[in-house]
């Protein structure tokens, strides 16, 4: 019970870093295939100055490694339309859009993870849709296609948290990081010469940029990956996905404060908020009472 309780605290850690990306992904200038690729990129190249890594991989098997690269391939893809969609809509509609995983995580984790279908995951699930439709039912016509990405953004979501669940136990959680931030980024190097696209694709950021990257790549992604899949050797992959529905509140708020955004936001904004955290808050009661009863 007490190992599960320190994994809700790393998780909701976790989220509140993860916040953040949203407004660091409005505040650099680069495009979002850039952005993404030098966010992975720089986080595999850090892990691979740790012996430890590198003994992990050298004693992971071959299958294995694929396995995990192919997820990293799925995590590149979450983060590509996550931020295309801060970049034609913005951070507060992109965050939010993260909240319809755990809707196609409680079809996709049975399945994928092998885990028994729960119905009442399915039902909070469901109950987040309303919250995200009041969000962002304010949102300009110009925005729209930021909510398609974003929704985009919160399946593939959905289908690599199943992925991790299944395999993570298999390997030490930095190794892992490091296989897949450098599967990813390799895969959107081959991804780019496809995209259409104008003007190089992998530029060298500006010392601005390059700063607030430092801060993306060391304090949000490689601290909060690995310590998200240490944590998720304890919960479900639902459970934490639905306390990763308190990160567009983190991100709206930093939002409204960093960037001004709240002149896109009227009460729906501030209802469609109270129902995902009624959501967030329930599941863990909810996941409970089963153990109480025996």
């Amino acid at each position: 019970m007490q190992s599960v309780a320190k994994a809700r605290w790393q998780i909701h850690f976790c989220v509140l870093l993860w916040g953040i990306t949203a407004i660091l992904g409005k505040l650099i200038t680069l495009p979002a295939l850039p952005l993404v690729w030098w966010r992975m990129l720089l986080v595999s190249a850090a892990l691979l100055l740790m012996p430890r890594v590198w003994r992990g991989l050298i004693a992971m098997p071959a299958r294995l490694r694929w396995a995990y690269a192919g997820i990293g391939v799925l995590v590149s893809l979450h983060w590509l339309a996550f931020y295309t969609s801060i970049k034609l809509a913005n951070a507060s509609v992109a965050a939010i859009c993260i909240a319809l995983a755990p809707v196609f995580l409680s079809l996709t984790e049975p399945w994928i993870a092998r885990s028994r279908f729960n119905p009442r995951e399915l039902l909070l699930g469901v109950a987040v849709v309303p919250g995200v439709a009041m969000v962002v039912g304010g949102v300009s016509l110009g925005m729209r296609l930021g909510i398609v990405a974003g929704a985009f953004s919160a399946l593939v979501d959905a289908v690599f948290g199943a992925c991790n669940k299944r395999l993570i136990a298999h390997a030490d959680p930095l190794t892992v990081t490091c296989i897949e931030m450098g599967a990813g980024a390799l895969f959107l190097t081959l991804l780019a010469p496809l995209l259409p696209h104008t003007g190089a694709t992998f530029v060298l950021p500006s010392p601005h940029d390059a700063v607030l990257l430092a801060v993306l790549v060391l304090g949000c992604t490689l601290l909060p990956f690995a310590l998200a899949l240490v944590a998720l050797r304890h919960l479900s992959a639902f459970g934490v996905q639905m306390a990763t529905n308190l990160e567009p509140v983190y991100a709206i708020v930093l939002a409204t404060i960093l960037l001004g955004e709240q002149r896109q936001l009227d009460s729906w904004f501030y209802a469609g908020v109270a129902v995902i955290l009624a959501a967030v808050f329930l599941q863990p009661l909810l996941s409970r009472r089963p153990a109480a009863a025996r």
